[in-house]
């Protein structure tokens, strides 16, 4: 292969041509072929000449572009400098701003955690306030349920007891008051029943007492249809094949009809009887009080009948006073059985 350059001027275009090679393979490629030649010819000074020569033209040309572009690279210079120096206040107020919005966001969590605690502490108030209500109206009710006990509305105290228990009470089962109140439901249950049990007995003591003037009644407004039947019996002799109590009868006095239990002379209410009746209902208590019911009467009966009767007395008051009560007891057990349901059995009511 023949030498790459032979004169000096050839070697120095050779040099400027290694040193424009593009990557460290192609300098070393074009640079070894050089070394042979160079060491084979003994040029070595051409070379080092060569060297210099470019190493001249090289600073010759760094001197010319640097006097040439001396005054833009100065203001380069001193704009980088101005433009570093407004980085550094730049940078200086980015951190005071940085810190700024930190001590904000100190403050904004303390005034947002100090909102969440103010916001627990309302809700806490709000749920305290709601629950004082809720133990109020339970109280209120409590208390309403004894004063109608205590004004002898026993139904209505009843049904109060009813819904507090059912309802209200439901509401506020997680405080020890709806335990204590529920606890005490059975008592207040039972004074109720007690209360109109004590009402109904006064009534049934009552009945006793009137039951002979009862009697009476019926028997002087009996005597008086049997008059007025007698009357019309005159008039009419077709009417004498109809007794007393007949259908006939009952229309032609129709115009005179008495109710022997509510008029001028007596009265007699039942509400007593059904109000104890109800309560008992709802209690459960039904039968029980069927039965209770179905002894005080049977004592009252066998009260009817004295000791002693004196059949010889002459104006016969003891034997009068005994129909009449006896009339009296069974005109209040009739209609008892016609007003109530499953109250008296018929058998109680038509034994001697």
């Amino acid at each position: 292969m023949p030498a790459l350059v032979e004169p000096h001027a050839d070697l120095t275009a050779a040099v400027q041509q290694i040193l424009l090679s593009s990557s460290g393979s192609d300098y070393v490629d074009q640079l070894i072929p050089v070394m042979k030649d160079l060491r084979t010819s003994d040029r070595a000074a051409h070379l080092i000449q060569a060297l210099n020569h470019v190493s001249s033209d090289r600073d010759a040309e760094i001197e010319r572009i640097c006097n040439t572009n001396h005054q833009e690279f100065v203001a380069s210079v001193n704009q980088l400098q101005r433009v570093r120096e407004g980085t550094m206040v730049l940078t200086s107020e980015i951190m005071s701003l940085s810190q700024s919005i930190a001590a904000s966001t100190e403050k904004l969590a303390e005034q947002k955690k100090a909102l969440v605690d103010s916001r627990g502490v309302r809700q806490n108030i709000d749920d305290a306030t709601q629950a004082l209500k809720d133990c109020l109206e339970v109280l209120r009710l409590a208390n309403q349920v004894h004063d109608l006990l205590g004004k002898k509305n026993h139904y209505a105290a009843l049904r109060a007891l009813d819904e507090l228990q059912n309802v209200h009470l439901r509401e506020v089962t997680r405080y020890k008051i709806a335990e204590m109140i529920e606890k005490s439901v059975p008592a207040t249950q039972r004074l109720i029943a007690e209360a109109v049990m004590t009402d109904l007995n006064t009534w049934l003591y009552r009945i006793r007492e009137t039951s002979q003037f009862l009697g009476e009644v019926a028997f002087y407004h009996t005597e008086m249809r049997r008059a007025r039947q007698k009357e019309r019996l005159e008039q009419d002799e077709y009417l004498g094949s109809f007794k007393l109590n007949s259908a006939i009868e009952l229309v032609a006095d129709e115009s005179e009809e008495f109710d022997v239990l509510n008029n001028d002379e007596v009265q007699v209410d039942f509400s007593p009887l059904f109000e104890c009746i109800h309560i008992h209902d709802a209690l459960g208590q039904a039968d029980k009080f069927r039965q209770e019911y179905a002894a005080t009467r049977r004592r009252q009966k066998e009260l009817l009948l004295p000791a002693t009767l004196d059949l010889l007395d002459e104006d016969g008051a003891g034997l009068s006073s005994l129909l009449e009560g006896i009339a009296g007891f069974a005109i209040v057990e009739r209609a008892t059985t016609k007003k109530t349901e499953n109250l008296r059995a018929v058998t109680d009511v038509v034994d001697p």
